[in-house]
């Protein structure tokens, strides 16, 4: 049976290391909604790192953003729908994992834009983007789409296993970095919660959902998809839990599948 709803992670699964999107992929993807198909970009990028993704795939449809925490309409370019970690839960959050990383620094993404501790080592923020920089109690003062929190000498998976055991559920710890970056957003908040939100909306069940990712981010989206396939370049743990694979997408490999679904 042909999928009712696509739903694909963006960098390291259709988006190059370059930052593009191939041909054949946007070919694809405009197929598949010409069918009637309904395709939700889910990610990690805030709203500001959307607009090149709109302009590229058509300005259409909607996009998951903030790992779960913002719903984005790529035609008008506006956040539609919010669920933001409140300001008490995301500073006990910080204090704990100060308490136990006193190295941590700290970043914070809002609708308002990003600031950051002065300790924090932004990778992919232009200076435009700044909007603060001061302690995380004088940053983080309205509720945030992601907390970000910053070790330099953790590895990612090292960082999010010492997180979790502090933070315990009043939080949702993952990563997407290659870094020691964590993304923190509200307890229960994930890329799957909000696909099943839009997904519901429409009368869409979770078997007719296909989905495509590549990092620890991604997984509970992979679980909860009826068919999940993991990029072949994608975090061992995105490997382990899944039994399909695609190429990477400088080999367009997202596209290359979306051609055989829906060529039926």
């Amino acid at each position: 049976q042909r999928p009712r709803l696509v739903a694909t992670d963006l960098d390291g699964t259709i988006v190059t290391g370059s930052g593009e999107i191939g041909d054949r992929t946007v070919a694809a993807l405009q197929a598949v909604e010409a069918l009637g198909v309904p395709v939700v970009f889910v990610t990690g990028r805030p709203p500001r790192w959307m607009g090149q993704i709109a302009a590229r795939t058509g300005h259409t449809g909607l996009a998951v953003c903030a790992n779960g925490a913002l719903l984005y309409d790529l035609h008008t370019e506006s956040v539609v729908e919010t669920f933001p970690l409140s300001v008490d839960a995301g500073l006990e959050v910080a204090r704990r994992l100060r308490a136990a990383l006193p190295d941590i620094a700290f970043a914070v993404e809002s609708l308002e834009g990003f600031a950051h501790e002065s300790a924090y080592r932004p990778r992919w923020v232009s200076p435009d983007d700044v909007h603060r920089i001061a302690d995380v109690e004088e940053i983080f003062d309205r509720p945030a789409t992601k907390l970000l929190a910053r070790h330099e000498q953790l590895g990612p998976d090292e960082l999010l296993a010492a997180a979790r055991g502090v933070v315990g559920d009043l939080a949702t710890l993952t990563h997407s970095s290659t870094s020691g970056l964590l993304e923190i957003s509200a307890a229960g908040v994930s890329k799957a919660t909000t696909l099943a939100r839009v997904c519901a909306e429409r009368g869409i069940d979770a078997a007719d959902v296909v989905a495509f990712g590549d990092m620890p981010n991604d997984l509970p989206m992979l679980a909860w998809a009826g068919r999940a396939y993991a990029v072949k370049t994608a975090h061992p743990d995105v490997l382990d839990a899944v039994d399909l694979v695609v190429d990477p997408p400088e080999r367009d490999g997202v596209a290359q599948e979306l051609e055989r679904l829906f060529s039926r």
